[in-house]
């Protein structure tokens, strides 16, 4: 069964991008091929993505899109599909307005039991969150502050620890989302 998973980076103080969005401060910091929350063991498991039009636009504007799986950016504006760069398959990028329950759905459905992930978005995993829908946070820590920014998740929620280690500079954790009754 699929499970939705907030996988993110911040920094020590709570930050998942700076005042300026940017990830300077994370792509600088160390990290080893299978330590804690390793990207690629993460990823071959990740059947569909969503994320917001913050993280759409600078994910095209810092490397391009390169996922393969299907995804879908939450947003009120007007965006473009990705370009299809020469010899690869057109993006299967979906965007969706409205509520994170039905973006949820199409999603399961789309990954076919493999898991889902909440790219980026403090807010949009906290909107999955208060709608029940949420499993997991996998969290990685850098050693760095940046005193105010994009917040990792502003929502109260209760977690379980399931796993802790190290990726390099960073401290790495995954916690399963507590619901009433768990």
């Amino acid at each position: 069964m699929s499970r939705l998973i907030y996988y993110v980076a911040s920094s020590l103080d709570g930050f998942i991008a700076d005042e300026h969005d940017s990830l300077d401060w994370l792509l600088s910091q160390e990290q080893a091929p299978g330590g804690g929350n390793d990207y690629e063991s993460f990823i071959a498991n990740i059947g569909a993505i969503a994320m917001g039009s913050t993280t759409y636009e600078w994910v095209l504007a810092n490397g391009g899109w390169g996922y393969e799986m299907p995804a879908w950016v939450l947003t009120t504006r007007e965006l473009a599909v990705p370009p299809v760069a020469e010899g690869a398959a057109a993006a299967d990028v979906h965007f969706a307005h409205g509520q994170v329950t039905e973006v949820y759905e199409a999603m399961r459905e789309a990954a076919r039991g493999k898991d889902l992930w909440v790219v980026g978005g403090g807010d949009l995993a906290g909107q999955f969150a208060d709608a029940g829908l949420l499993d997991e946070v996998h969290l990685s820590i850098a050693p760095v502050t940046l005193a105010g920014g994009r917040p990792l998740l502003p929502r109260r929620l209760d977690l379980e620890l399931i796993e802790h280690s190290t990726n390099g500079a960073f401290l790495t954790a995954r916690h399963r989302v507590r619901r009433q009754g768990n």
